[in-house]
């Protein structure tokens, strides 16, 4: 990577940003696979740091939580014996502010009580205000919310049931590849005094979706899942950097980093690229 100019560069993360496999890139670029790879992964830990430093003393008002599932090298059911511990199921912890759109932090882990705690401590972190908070109905952030915000926050869950007489069974073809019928919805007060108006996820379940688009190794049904932890990682942290600083929200109608007051202007490709100098990376 150290002999890719600065113009080759912007031209492989351009092409990231917007969904691109790795071999497509390859293909479209010229530069080899292991170049590209060492390149997202360099990147993202340079975005990732930026973030890390850059989302401090926000002033979001209300704030939607939820994870995302993906897999490292296979599925959970189908992990070879001497992969245990390095593939399997993965899930993306994200945050949202309703207003900005901005996504202060997120986190790549497991499903479980140690990843919600930590990933709504580093939330909670970076926040200079008292916030509304919206979660799904995973009993995981109960415990969560208290231990980082104590009393000192608005919250509440948002329980959506699936199913019913028209849900297809579970072995029909249209069940796995399409999603459950939602058939309704129970908003739960756990603490504060949450305006009920805002108890929603819809921004954050969008966000998802987003994810699923500009991400190739998000796409279900495909090869282009991450083959190692390091390499999801890095994508998540440049689609992160690029969907906050360099990508003009369609409503916004401006960057969300610009809404929420973190930027002062449109962020270019190649002010990504640069975040390898300004790190010292490579």
């Amino acid at each position: 990577m150290n002999q890719l100019t600065t113009e080759r560069r912007v031209q492989i993360v351009s092409a990231l940003v917007e969904g691109c496999s790795i071999r497509s890139i390859v293909r479209m670029t010229g530069a080899s696979k292991n170049t590209v790879t060492k390149l997202l992964v360099d990147l993202g830990a340079a975005c990732s740091a930026y973030q890390n430093d850059a989302m401090r003393n926000l002033t979001c008002q209300r704030v939607q939580v939820d994870e995302i599932w993906s897999f490292v090298g296979s599925k959970a059911k189908n992990v070879p014996a001497d992969k245990i511990g390095q593939y399997g199921d993965i899930w993306t912890w994200t945050a949202i502010c309703a207003d900005t759109k901005l996504v202060p932090c997120w986190l790549v882990g497991e499903r479980d009580a140690e990843y919600a705690g930590a990933f709504i401590a580093d939330l909670a972190s970076r926040l200079s205000n008292r916030i509304q908070l919206t979660s799904d109905g995973l009993k995981c952030y109960l415990k969560a919310v208290d231990d980082a915000f104590g009393g000192n926050i608005d919250y509440s869950m948002l329980i959506k049931t699936y199913g019913g007489a028209s849900a297809p069974d579970s072995t029909t073809t249209a069940s796995r590849y399409s999603p459950p019928e939602c058939t309704g919805c129970k908003k739960d007060w756990i603490s504060g005094n949450p305006d009920e108006k805002h108890v929603s996820t819809s921004y954050v379940e969008r966000q998802n979706l987003t994810m699923r688009m500009k991400m190739r190794r998000f796409t279900r049904l495909t090869n282009a899942f991450s083959k190692k932890i390091e390499n999801h990682e890095a994508a998540v942290a440049l689609h992160f950097m690029h969907y906050n600083f360099a990508r003009i929200h369609q409503t916004l109608r401006s960057t969300p980093a610009m809404k929420a007051g973190v930027a002062d202007h449109l962020w270019s490709i190649e002010e990504i690229v640069g975040l390898l100098r300004i790190y010292n990376i490579n």
